[in-house]
């Protein structure tokens, strides 16, 4: 918790579990957040970064660089952050944001 702390929150904490054999599985760190529910405001953020460490675990290190450098990118601009992030955005709009990011790096 003290990690994903000083990252911004668990929130934005990206998890990999691993198994024998290669076996992987690949989640977000945050728990439900009821007080939010049916808004369209979760922060997607942990989960785009867990999809970067399954892309590293799959041996695609270039495209895991990239969709982490897409969402620094997101977040240096600021104009699409989901309320816990200062923002106003939806988590559709953060979400997009970080996908044409991506394409266009």
């Amino acid at each position: 918790d003290l990690g994903a702390e000083t990252a911004g929150g668990l929130g934005l904490a990206p998890s990999g579990n691993f198994g024998d054999g290669g076996w992987a599985y690949f989640e977000s760190v945050h728990g439900s957040a009821p007080d939010i529910a049916g808004q369209g405001i979760a922060n997607p953020t942990a989960t785009i970064l867990s999809a970067a460490l399954m892309l590293e675990h799959m041996g695609m290190s270039a495209e895991a660089q990239r969709l982490e450098s897409a969402v620094g990118r997101v977040y240096r601009d600021g104009k699409t952050l989901t309320p816990d992030q200062g923002g106003t955005a939806k988590t559709r709009d953060m979400a997009q944001a970080v996908l044409a990011a991506y394409r266009n790096a």
